[in-house]
């Protein structure tokens, strides 16, 4: 983070937290508004995507994926928000979702619930904080050539996913972070509640 903030003249801080933990993102929070005054834009990107066969899905399996990818959402948006109320300022939220909601991809029950969850989430989030001008927006990506991914089974399918793409081609970190960059602009300023698919065209609405 600050290795790419400083090639752009900015200045960024890396904090180690545990998003399912309450007590670690309020800590987290505390130690952002002594940084920096408060937050204007939150980003939710932390995620776990392990594949588990539905035969194999136990209830600690379920919890853990639930517990980070949807209840950390809610714990995250909670001290972010609250924190641009307090100060009464305008703010963005943007929650990284994922398409494997709109397809129900296998081997990822607990994953494509947790996800689910986090663009209901985020609708209801729109609704509730409009009223302070703070927007609440997801974007679902499809499979991206991340760091993560390419040591992970995740690799293996780019090939059956380029199939499904109307562009074909590998995504990109860059491909989802340029829309985030846009939802977290003024140009996004009359934008909120909704989920913005980027995948290539694999999933069309």
């Amino acid at each position: 983070a600050e290795t790419a903030a400083g090639s752009i003249g900015g200045k960024a801080k890396a904090i180690a937290a545990d998003i399912s933990d309450p007590a670690s993102v309020k800590a987290l929070f505390a130690e952002i508004k002594a940084l920096t005054g408060g937050i204007d834009i939150l980003v939710n990107n932390a995620s776990i995507v392990p594949f588990v066969a539905w035969d194999d899905v136990d209830l600690d399996h379920w919890r853990k994926i639930i517990d980070v990818n949807l209840t950390g959402t809610f714990i995250v948006s909670r001290a972010g928000t609250d924190q641009m109320r307090a100060a009464g300022k305008a703010g963005r939220v943007i929650s990284i979702a994922s398409n494997t909601f709109f397809a129900g991809t296998p081997n990822m029950a607990a994953y494509v619930a947790a996800k689910g969850g986090v663009i209901g989430f985020t609708r209801a989030l729109a609704t509730e904080l409009g009223k302070y001008n703070i927007t609440a927006n997801a974007v679902t990506p499809g499979l991206i050539e991340s760091d993560g991914v390419k040591v992970s089974p995740h690799n293996e399918a780019f090939g059956f996913v380029e199939m499904l793409q109307a562009m074909k081609g590998k995504g990109q970190p860059e491909h989802i972070a340029d829309v985030v960059s846009f939802l977290a602009s003024d140009d996004a300023r009359w934008i909120t509640g909704q989920t913005l698919n980027v995948d290539a065209g694999m999933v069309r609405h």
